[in-house]
């Protein structure tokens, strides 16, 4: 039977998840994918927190959601950072990122086009969850190569040690769930 961590945010309650990341950390699972409500509290709850910008800038594929509303509650358009080169793709700006969620190291793509939006603009840094801090190191890098002034750096929660930054504007802390001896 799966254990559950509650969640209280932007004014709602969710049962979260437990999942086994590896022998001795266990991480509780948000998923703003199909919970339209609740992708819609936390914008709604950052819009509040966040600076004006240009542009929100996320990655590919869970900040989807939030980048997008944000970007419709605020009147400003948003950018994916991609998994994948696509066949639009030209002048492509790549990071590689490690992220606490994900088995192998990735690379984040972006259009040049969608590069070029950024140069000398205020740009918005968005993800689901900050925890280790590299997805969004990877994003900052490549707000960075296109020429982009970080504004901030926003998601609705901060996991682990990630709640103790000065440079992000969150909503809650998750613990993280050390097994044993860990």
């Amino acid at each position: 039977m799966a254990e559950y961590y509650t969640l209280h945010i932007a004014g709602l309650t969710r049962e979260l998840k437990i999942c086994s990341l590896n022998e001795t950390l266990d991480i509780a699972a948000f998923i703003l994918f199909s919970d339209v409500e609740l992708t819609e509290a936390c914008a709604r709850a950052l819009v509040a927190r966040v600076p004006a910008c240009d542009y929100i800038i996320t990655a590919e594929s869970k900040g989807i959601p939030l980048a997008y509303e944000m970007s419709r509650q605020m009147g400003v358009p948003y950018i994916v950072a991609r998994k994948s080169v696509k066949a639009y793709m030209t002048d492509i700006l790549s990071v590689t990122v490690k992220s606490i969620t994900t088995a192998a190291v990735q690379t984040l793509y972006l259009d040049g086009d969608k590069a070029a939006w950024m140069k000398g603009k205020r740009i918005l840094v968005v993800d689901d969850v900050v925890s280790t801090g590299e997805s969004l190191h990877a994003l900052q890098q490549l707000v960075r190569e296109a020429g982009g002034e970080i504004v901030a750096n926003a998601a609705p929660l901060a996991e682990g040690d990630a709640a103790k930054r000065k440079d992000l504007i969150y909503l809650e802390q998750l613990p993280l769930f050390f097994k044993g001896n860990a």
